[in-house]
């Protein structure tokens, strides 16, 4: 149900990438790390070249010409990848409270980035897990509870807005994102959200019915004002999902769930990645011949809610020997950004092959979210977004050195600012501090 929307969308586009990049003078060329590509081998000593933002060439030591005026950094015995990326955060503030509201289900003209914190300590914390791209979501208790953005962590210099981290504009001049949508038992509640799941379906089905009529009646108005329905940005989102331009993005967890969501999409033609998926390894041939792509949701403590039992650690190794384009997600504070990587090794512990695994932390969200041919990989003309490691990407003992952003370094564990947000506990480096107006007078006063 992928395609190449993102292609044609590129020509049209307005990246918001260039003070950051353009400021990377003059090139920089990585020497001496092994370098994992994604797309193509392992390469043991390897070099990678950057400049304006994007990545010049990368390949093995000898193969590769480095700039004459290019600043060599001498990376040997460290490892550098391409910036992971996380089809499924929560950071800024966006989760239970920056969606839709308890006034109804299904609420998707509500756009999450009216809500973004832009200065929540948890950007900072995911670059120092080597994060750079997110898809930030509204929470999942709707069936319907938004319009997601994907990010770039642009946090050099210090972001003032939310529109400093939006990935780029799409043609109308909107951020580009997803629909956030959901099932199962998180929408489930007192009225007017629905009581079982079949109430649930039907209420999906019917707006979506109504948006295909609003959008006839757009066709027939043929740009004629008299003739044109009135605006409603709820429909006028299910209508960009309907056409395919906006991504569903599906919080499911059951397997019965898993089935509903595959049956809506076929009947509407909805362009759906499924999310969590916690049952995905019962019906991984199904999820296969409808080509749904799957972000999976790896934790060392399955369970946390009942429809979410059969979880299993096997699941991504089950659903790539399927065939079925595979990525993990966060849901940060699900799991908490900096130990993202983490989520691989314990799918290629429980049979998922190393390839498949590195693949889903980078490349495969990069494609679920159609920025495949910007982000994913480290390949000669995309972004250079990457971090170097200490180790290997999959061992526990590995740590982020660094992370790099369309060129610019966004995060050094040697600068004890950004070390805090690697090692700090919960709340580390919070973005404000109490206004303790009397708390010199009373600390006076109690010593009386």
């Amino acid at each position: 149900m992928m395609h190449g929307f993102l292609c044609g969308l590129l020509a049209g586009c307005c990246s918001l990438m260039a003070t950051g990049a353009m400021a990377q003078d003059p090139p920089r060329a990585f020497v001496g790390a092994k370098i994992i590509p994604i797309e193509g081998d392992e390469i043991a000593n390897g070099v990678l070249v950057v400049a304006k933002g994007k990545i010049v060439a990368v390949g093995a030591e000898g193969t590769v010409e480095v700039p004459a005026d290019a600043e060599k950094i001498d990376v040997a015995g460290r490892t550098i990848m391409p910036g992971l990326v996380c089809t499924h955060s929560h950071i800024g503030g966006s989760g239970g409270l920056g969606g839709a509201d308890g006034s109804g289900p299904i609420q998707p003209g509500v756009r999450i980035y009216d809500s973004i914190n832009v200065h929540d300590p948890g950007f900072k914390r995911a670059v120092a897990g080597g994060l750079t791209t997110l898809n930030i979501m509204p929470g999942s208790g709707h069936l319907i509870s938004g319009q997601t953005v994907y990010v770039k962590l642009r946090l050099a210099p210090t972001p003032k807005k939310i529109d400093d981290f939006f990935f780029m504009l799409d043609a109308d001049g909107a951020p580009i994102g997803g629909l956030k949508m959901a099932n199962g038992t998180n929408s489930m509640r007192d009225a007017p959200f629905p009581g079982t799941r079949g109430k649930s379906a039907f209420l999906v089905r019917e707006q979506y019915i109504k948006a295909r009529e609003y959008q006839d009646k757009i066709a027939r108005a043929a740009g004629d004002p008299a003739k044109m329905p009135p605006r409603d940005l709820n429909l006028e989102a299910l209508v960009e999902a309907l056409k395919g331009k906006r991504i569903v993005h599906h919080h499911t967890h059951r397997h019965d769930d898993i089935m509903t969501v595959m049956r809506l999409a076929r009947e509407f033609n909805l362009r759906v990645v499924l999310h969590h998926v916690s049952d995905g390894w019962k019906v991984a041939d199904e999820i296969a011949a409808g080509k749904f792509p799957c972000s999976v949701i790896v934790i060392d403590s399955p369970g946390g809610k009942l429809e979410a039992r059969y979880s299993r650690f096997e699941t991504g190794g089950i659903l790539e020997k399927a065939g079925v384009l595979t990525a993990f997600h966060t849901d940060d504070w699900i799991t908490d950004s900096r130990l993202f990587r983490r989520s691989a090794a314990l799918a290629v512990r429980a049979g998922m092959s190393r390839p498949g695994a590195l693949k889903a932390l980078t490349l495969a969200g990069a494609q679920m979210l159609d920025l495949q041919d910007r982000i994913g990989s480290l390949k000669a003309g995309k972004d250079a977004d990457f971090s170097v490691l200490d180790g290997d990407p999959l061992s526990v003992y590995c740590k982020t050195l660094q992370t790099w952003v369309d060129g610019v370094k966004v995060f050094d564990r040697n600068d004890p600012a950004d070390r805090l947000y690697a090692v700090g506990g919960y709340g580390a480096g919070q973005d404000q501090s109490p206004y303790l107006c009397c708390f010199e007078n009373a600390e006076t006063e109690s010593g009386k």
